[in-house]
């Protein structure tokens, strides 16, 4: 693993450890963290899924995306009750950094499940208020492409057989680093 990638989880686990109230130190602000950057942090215990918060779009200094999503992804996942300190020594630490979006442009679902690239996109699907993104990573799940956009359009709170010219599709890429592997 790159150095930039080992500094990424220890700022994102010490974010976490200080928001939980235990003790751990940030690393430096390095020059390359200053920059710009969007990035997710998620959160596995026992292989599952624990929290994932992220953003899709480079706002901020990168240093500071990483522990603003690493500590929502700890206690402000919905879908999760807050993480405990007991909990954190059992959870694995990933963080994903995002490249910049790539309109897709669809003339029909048919036309948007050949473009997209198992294994190397991110999606990011819009449709008025409906807004929802998989990372790369969740191909691993849900290889087929039809099951992928299905899964993804039930996210964004849209029925699975759900189409129209007005839905938006959009892609990147992610370079991810996981205390795991």
């Amino acid at each position: 693993m790159s150095i930039e990638g080992k500094v990424l989880l220890q700022l994102a686990r010490a974010a976490i450890s200080l928001r939980l109230g235990m003790t751990a130190e940030l690393p430096p602000r390095a020059d390359w963290l200053e920059k710009t950057g969007a990035c997710f942090v998620t959160l596995k215990a026992h292989g599952q899924l624990r929290g994932c918060i992220g953003s899709l779009e480079a706002r901020q200094a990168l240093y500071d995306d990483v522990v603003h999503n690493a500590v929502a992804a700890a206690v402000r996942d919905p879908r999760f009750p807050p993480l405990t300190p007991a909990e954190l020594n059992g959870i694995e630490v990933e963080v994903s950094l995002l490249s910049a979006t790539t309109p897709m442009d669809c003339f029909d679902e048919a036309d948007a499940l050949a473009q997209l690239r198992p294994n190397v996109d991110g999606i990011i699907l819009e449709y008025g208020p409906h807004r929802a993104t998989f990372l790369p990573q969740v191909w691993a799940d849900l290889p087929q492409p039809q099951r992928f956009l299905a899964h993804l359009k039930r996210k964004a709170r849209l029925p699975e057989d759900f189409w129209s010219d007005d839905i938006r599709l959009a892609r990147y890429t992610v370079q991810k680093f996981s205390e795991g592997k």
